[in-house]
């Protein structure tokens, strides 16, 4: 009985968006294997739905406040997620001259998925219990200390799409919480700085590459620029009602690179057309709407602010995904939550989601 009356407290809308989102991806993964006769991805990409629905009703069980008072156990999560990037540089094989997965048999495991969702958690207990004197620089250097820490092990694979997902969260959360104008301006000016110096210290060529191609892409256009110029060509050749389902020219003959992880919204417009992509935005907003909805319901800062740090989370990741498929972002390698290929997204994602509902039933 108690689990029928937890079931029921449950935010259902918030569930069948997510699961809607991860159908419209299951379907157009499926497609892409097609032309490949290789569905190993599709498989694993519904043992990862499994985990991660599992572990979030598992976790929706659980009392959220424990997050809130108990310091100690945060930060052992947060060093279990230093230890895991940084081991990356000693067991991770080098792929493409970065070092960023863990391979566990057939299976890629990204540490940084789990410290986002970790540090999404640390600012908002912070941010929670300072939010009056946010203003104060202490505050913001300390916020930024624990963000600065993983980031700077991030640079170091390097993984630019991660690092700039990062940033830009701690922004936003600056913002929500209270942050000063000319704070902010002081933080943008020192960021541009550590992009300059970044570009020499840090990029590999490939991603100096991407950023070239984005600015110029007729520089290059069989070469650096031809990965987004494909996937632009596949949105436009979709229309308003698609090719159909693993008709897509540039999805099924390989013209569109990654198909299934950074280029997967390109692929479903191609297929599915408009029609598709209407689809995706609407089931999309309709989750950042019942997050922010639970969070604004919320009795304590704690729980408003994670679920804020969520939302922003999944808006900047899908902004900049869709925004590298329609060509007015660079290619940094974020993929499309819910909806892209990956076990470590689509898991940590629901684990989330599941604190989130933790929140819903108690608050």
């Amino acid at each position: 009985m108690f689990i029928i009356n937890h079931l029921k407290r449950l935010d259902w809308i918030l569930v069948g968006s997510s699961l809607a989102l991860v159908a419209l991806g299951l379907v157009s993964i499926y497609s892409s294997s097609i032309a490949r006769d290789n569905f190993g991805n599709f498989e694993k990409q519904i043992i990862f739905l499994a985990i991660g629905l599992l572990g979030m009703f598992a976790i929706s069980f659980f009392d959220y406040r424990l997050l809130r008072n108990a310091p100690y156990f945060i930060l052992f999560l947060y060093i279990v997620g230093l230890i895991a990037l940084a081991g990356l540089f000693i067991f991770a094989p080098e792929i493409r001259g970065t070092q960023r997965w863990y391979r566990l048999g057939g299976i890629s495991v990204d540490p940084v998925e789990y410290m986002k969702l970790i540090l999404v958690i640390i600012a908002a207990k912070y941010f929670a219990l300072r939010h009056i004197e946010v203003y104060r620089i202490r505050h913001i250097v300390l916020t930024g200390l624990y963000f600065f820490v993983p980031m700077l092990l991030i640079a170091f694979q390097p993984d630019l799409g991660s690092l700039v997902l990062l940033g830009a969260l701690w922004i936003i959360l600056l913002l929500v919480a209270g942050i000063r104008f000319w704070h902010l301006a002081a933080i943008i000016t020192v960021g541009i700085l550590v992009f300059a110096v970044g570009w020499s210290a840090f990029l590999l060529d490939y991603q100096k590459n991407r950023i070239i191609s984005f600015l110029e892409p007729e520089l290059d256009p069989l070469g650096i620029g031809w990965n987004q110029e494909q996937a632009k060509i596949a949105v436009g050749n979709g229309g308003i009602f698609g090719k159909g389902f693993a008709q897509g020219t540039q999805t099924q003959y390989g013209f569109l690179s990654e198909p299934q992880t950074d280029f997967i919204f390109a692929a479903i417009g191609e297929e599915f057309g408009f029609l598709g992509i209407s689809l995706l935005f609407l089931l999309f907003t309709l989750l950042v709407w019942r997050i922010l909805k639970i969070g604004a319901g919320a009795q304590d800062n704690f729980a408003r602010l994670y679920a804020t740090g969520l939302a922003a989370l999944l808006i900047v990741q899908a902004f900049v995904n869709v925004g590298m498929n329609l060509g007015f972002l660079p290619i940094i390698g974020l993929s499309l939550p819910f909806v892209s290929y990956g076990g470590g997204l689509l898991i940590v994602t629901y684990i989330g989601l599941g604190i989130l509902l933790a929140i819903k039933v108690r608050d």
